[in-house]
């Protein structure tokens, strides 16, 4: 299997992420790690492996990124709208660095699927309400969509607002959503194992987030797997071999 490693320089955060590519063609896959994870952790945690036919048979090619939660989402010092324009700055390095370095590499504008675990689940979400004309698809495994919930503090303003699906996304409405109707398509995935309700509170979040979705109009699927999927790697590789072979 062809595999790349990158340095990838972010100007709004000041630092450089690294990117993994993993396939030499095929449907761009843009993966987040689970919380303050590094670009490695997919591979290192089987999720690579798990789907190597497809990576093999040039039907996906993964790009996985590494976080920056603890510079926002995971720092409790800061409060919750600082926390979200931090938050910005890594999603300004997705939008303007990462993704026109994957449009290079798979030589044309073709639609890039976002992929996240944990707290990644929440990326690939965000990512894909804010730029779904980047992104259409999002897979989302284990996630929580409400960063309120994540041990926030302080004022909530505009910042804190458009960073929470779990907030805006009854809210849309007009052409914008209309669009989004169009346009965007949400798979969320969860298990009924051990940590999805405590502590992660993964299963109560994606099942209203579902429930969101829904009373908006926005194209989603809900597969929630029983009490032998707990919260961890083992159980997103097995969701993930079983739902990316329908996309690519």
């Amino acid at each position: 299997m062809r595999r790349e490693a990158h340095e990838v320089w972010a100007p709004s955060l000041g630092a450089s992420g690294t990117v993994m590519v993993y396939g030499h063609w095929g449907r761009p896959v843009l993966v987040f790690p689970s919380e303050q994870g590094r670009a490695w952790d997919v591979e290192n945690n089987g999720m690579v492996d798990a789907v190597s036919d497809l990576v093999e048979d040039g039907r996906v090619k993964l790009y996985c990124v590494d976080a920056f939660d603890g510079e926002c989402w995971s720092n409790r010092s800061v409060p919750l709208e600082e926390r979200t324009q931090r938050h910005g700055a890594y999603e300004a390095w997705i939008t303007e660095e990462v993704v026109p370095r994957v449009r290079d590499d798979c030589g044309g504008l073709e639609d890039i699927v976002t992929l996240g675990v944990g707290m990644g689940a929440y990326h690939a979400l965000s990512c894909a309400f804010k730029r779904a004309d980047l992104f259409p698809l999002a897979v989302c495994l284990s996630g929580s969509y409400d960063p309120a919930s994540w041990h926030g503090w302080g004022e909530r303003g505009d910042a804190a607002h458009y960073d929470n699906p779990t907030d805006y996304v009854s809210h849309l409405r007009g052409d914008h959503l209309t669009w989004l109707q169009a346009r965007l398509s949400v798979l969320l995935v969860v298990g009924r194992g051990d940590w999805e309700v405590h502590p992660t509170g993964a299963l109560p979040s994606t099942e209203h987030m579902a429930h969101l979705l829904g009373s908006c109009g926005i194209r989603h699927e809900l597969d929630v797997w029983g009490e032998d999927s707990p919260h961890d790697w083992p159980s997103w590789g097995r969701q993930l071999s079983k739902h990316l072979p329908r996309f690519c």
